[in-house]
């Protein structure tokens, strides 16, 4: 959990990567169904354009579809979801109904400015889907593409605008998680400022602690 551009796709991308753990991503996922125009990527388009939150329905079922597949059977992270107090009681549902439990919750904390910088630099060739930044990992020709020269577009939910209305979005609806499952004894409220091995570092003895009980119930 945390606010957008705090970390957490890169953070469970590296979980997926060195232990094979299934990284699902609501935004990625949401962001498939609407190149594929899909229902589901219908239905969630305009929201995800103005920079609001997808309706609850709408993401449960494109959830509860992934977390029922065969590579989820062992256990997954969640990037992205639950982000409303109504999502995270389906969760429960959901998780109670297939035998699972919650091991544990991540929360990136990180400066709203931090978070603004790091996603207005976002960039991203259209053509083979390169993902660049104008601070962080800049193209060798500034505005183009290193793989095919493509020019380079920011995506409109990385634009100045879109990116201050998900974080009011992100205060009114998700920062409420927060005190939900700090109260369960699941939960790290992780410093996300500093090198991805850095962050990594500071989650893996939270996540090996979480699973060493796990395994000893």
């Amino acid at each position: 959990m945390g606010p957008p551009g705090a970390g957490k796709g890169t953070q469970a991308e590296l979980y997926r990567a060195r232990h094979g753990i299934p990284h699902i991503s609501t935004g990625d996922m949401f962001r498939a169904a609407v190149r594929a125009n899909t229902e589901v990527g219908q239905r969630a388009t305009e929201y995800m354009r103005e920079g609001e939150l997808v309706p609850d329905a709408i993401v449960q079922q494109i959830v509860e579809e992934r977390l029922l597949q065969p590579d989820c059977a062992a256990g997954f992270i969640l990037d992205g979801y639950p982000r409303t107090l109504p999502q995270a009681d389906a969760l429960d549902e959901f998780l109670a109904r297939t035998g699972r439990e919650l091991h544990g919750v991540i929360f990136f904390e990180i400066p709203e400015e931090v978070v603004v910088r790091r996603i207005t630099g976002r960039r991203i060739c259209p053509t083979c889907g390169a993902n660049y930044h104008v601070e962080y990992h800049a193209p060798r020709e500034p505005g183009r593409c290193d793989l095919d020269g493509s020019e380079l577009i920011q995506r409109r939910d990385d634009a100045p605008e879109t990116v201050n209305r998900r974080l009011e979005v992100f205060r009114r609806w998700t920062a409420p998680l927060v005190d939900h499952y700090r109260n369960r004894g699941v939960f790290l409220a992780v410093n996300a400022r500093g090198t991805a091995e850095e962050v990594y570092e500071r989650i893996s003895e939270f996540v090996a602690a979480r699973a060493g009980r796990a395994v000893g119930r």
